[in-house]
């Protein structure tokens, strides 16, 4: 018990809240592994008040006297603490003997740790300086959730740094639900906060933000993401710029903003934002740089119609997996390579919901097929002994005869034709059909934007 009370009384003088922080971690710190242990066992149910109180309120030795109210406050913070500590090693005990169930009442004892931080601001006067000591209480309450929903069998999906996967096929997870709308309460408490900004709880919101969007996703919920966001937008002129935000906060919710983007189909702010993600990310932080990419590759594919290099994906393993084979067809025109890529990838593609918009590169595959039909025709001589040009009137038998070749399936030209109408519509290539003769015309300056020729 001394221990986290000497911690708990350097941090208050100093007013640094993430050292407050951690004396309330389920997490004993590497220095003191058995620091749990200790704490719950320094006392009983009957005295663990008493004795908090005295540390907090009536210790002599602290460099500070707390006002009553907030003293009372913080004894109860502690009290809820202690009685979660006893749960959670109650839990992990009984989980090495095979019996998870003991997660559940860890859940609810740190939702009771977390709803008395709440009470804490609404009634004890907490200053806005301990707001990380909300960030704790969050974050591992998502995280017992997750455990006791597992526990009961619900929800199995294994637990990432942005932890981005939604997890569809669960029939419930009443525990991760639960632990949502708590997040919600913290949430409205740093966003409700009248106190001047320099004082504000209001510079705890992206995190907390963060934790609700990593909910959501994982519930499947991201509709509600959005509801998040357009709180934000309503407070805008409250709020702190989100460039005075620490750095790892404004990365993790640049990324969940451009995913929100990324699932709406508006590619460009989806590019945007992942974009802004990606240049904000510490480089030695691969796992999230991955899932940056994951989604930004395919944006990038339908923004600009180019492909990621090799010297991009070489530190991901896994990203040269999902994309090196759909990028090598794209870049041959090698249509029914396309379509077996896209198959062979489809599980991991719809679990990472990026299997529709990797399906329209299909359009890219095509386009660099009819470029080099194009090529292909070569050059017809010019007048006035002008250099040669491009020959732009190609049969659209000769369209039909390549995009038929990979398949081995004879098209119709009517089929032939559609393909080339939705080309022209979709500006990926510049021409007209000429049905009478049988021939598209292509533009002179320009048949395929963007490629060169």
């Amino acid at each position: 018990m001394d221990s986290v009370f000497q911690d708990f009384k350097k941090a208050y003088s100093e007013g640094h809240g993430y050292g407050l922080s951690m004396t309330l971690s389920p997490i004993p710190p590497s220095s003191d592994p058995n620091r749990l242990k200790a704490f719950f066992r320094s006392t009983n149910h009957a005295s663990a008040k008493t004795d908090f109180k005295y540390h907090i309120l009536y210790d002599n030795s602290m460099p500070f006297k707390l006002p009553q109210d907030e003293g009372n406050g913080w004894v109860e913070v502690y009290f809820a603490y202690w009685k979660a500590v006893g749960e959670i090693l109650n839990a992990e005990t009984a989980s090495k003997a095979g019996a998870k169930t003991a997660w559940t009442k860890a859940y609810e004892a740190w939702k009771e740790l977390a709803n008395q931080i709440i009470r804490g601001y609404t009634n004890c006067g907490f200053e806005a300086w301990t707001v990380p000591c909300l960030y704790v209480a969050g974050k591992y309450m998502r995280i017992f959730a997750i455990k006791a929903d597992e526990a009961t069998g619900i929800n199995t999906a294994k637990i990432t740094t942005f932890q981005d996967e939604s997890n569809p096929e669960a029939e419930k997870n009443e525990k991760l639900e639960d632990a949502a709308r708590q997040l919600n309460r913290i949430f409205q408490t740093c966003l409700a906060d009248r106190a001047p900004l320099e004082d504000s709880r209001k510079w705890g919101i992206y995190y907390i933000i963060n934790l609700l969007f990593k909910t959501y996703f994982k519930l499947s919920s991201i509709s509600l993401s959005k509801n998040i966001l357009k709180a934000i937008q309503a407070y805008r002129g409250d709020m702190p710029n989100l460039d005075a935000f620490p750095m790892a906060h404004r990365v993790t919710f640049k990324y969940y903003v451009g995913v929100i983007c990324f699932l709406d189909e508006n590619y460009v702010e989806a590019e945007r934002n992942l974009t802004e993600a990606w240049n904000l990310c510490h480089k030695d932080a691969t796992r999230n740089i991955e899932l940056i990419l994951t989604y930004l590759i395919p944006c990038h594919l339908l923004t600009t119609h180019t492909l990621p290099t090799l010297n991009l994906l070489s530190p991901y393993p896994r990203l040269q997996d999902l994309f090196l084979p759909l990028s090598r067809c794209i870049k041959k025109g090698d249509l029914p390579g396309f379509d077996a890529a896209l198959a062979a990838g489809e599980d991991e593609f719809v679990k990472r919901r990026i299997y529709l918009t990797l399906e329209r590169g299909r359009d890219i595959a095509l386009r660099n097929l009819l470029r080099k039909v194009f090529l292909a025709s070569g050059f017809e001589e010019s007048k006035d002994g002008a250099p040669p040009v491009r020959v732009t009137r190609i049969k659209i038998a000769d369209f039909g005869a390549a995009i038929s070749m990979g398949s081995k399936e004879i098209m119709e030209d009517d089929e032939v034709e559609c393909l080339l109408a939705n080309m022209i519509y979709k500006n990926l290539m510049k021409g007209y059909i000429s049905r009478e003769a049988g021939k598209v015309v292509l533009n002179k300056k320009g048949a395929f934007p963007g490629t060169g020729v």
